[in-house]
């Protein structure tokens, strides 16, 4: 497995433009993403993006699912997510929380407010996703 120190990285600058930024090409149909371009600028060992998700929360968000990911680090920016993990129970994370996801984590998100945004990094920057 790669490690960061075996990564020649480049600087890198993401500046936002607005909500043009957001594209709905992610992983998620329910929600649009911000990339701020790190994966680029470490050999594809980071990943790093703002999740908008779309409401309302249906039946196709509330799969549980797990990331194949060395990390996964989430902070919620704006609004609120009810989410479950294996072992930790329901929990409603509202902005300035944050959470660190053990890999293969599963997880279900069970709701979430129409103005929800979330910081998201990875590390690597692909990964799978896996239901469960």
């Amino acid at each position: 497995m790669k490690q960061l120190s075996d990564v020649t990285q480049s600087f890198a600058v993401s500046r936002s433009t607005g909500d043009a930024d957001y594209k709905s090409d992610g992983l998620r149909p329910y929600a649009r993403y911000r990339d701020f371009g790190f994966s680029k600028a470490t050999d594809g060992m980071i990943h790093a993006h703002i999740i908008k998700l779309i409401g309302p929360c249906t039946d196709e968000v509330r799969k549980r699912h797990m990331h194949g990911v060395q990390l996964q680090l989430v902070y919620c920016m704006q609004g609120w997510i009810k989410i479950e993990h294996e072992g930790q129970g329901p929990m409603t994370m509202k902005a300035g929380d944050a959470w660190l996801m053990p890999p293969n984590i599963k997880h279900t998100v069970l709701d979430y407010s129409d103005d929800c945004h979330n910081l998201e990094i990875t590390i690597p920057a692909e990964y799978p996703t896996v239901e469960c």
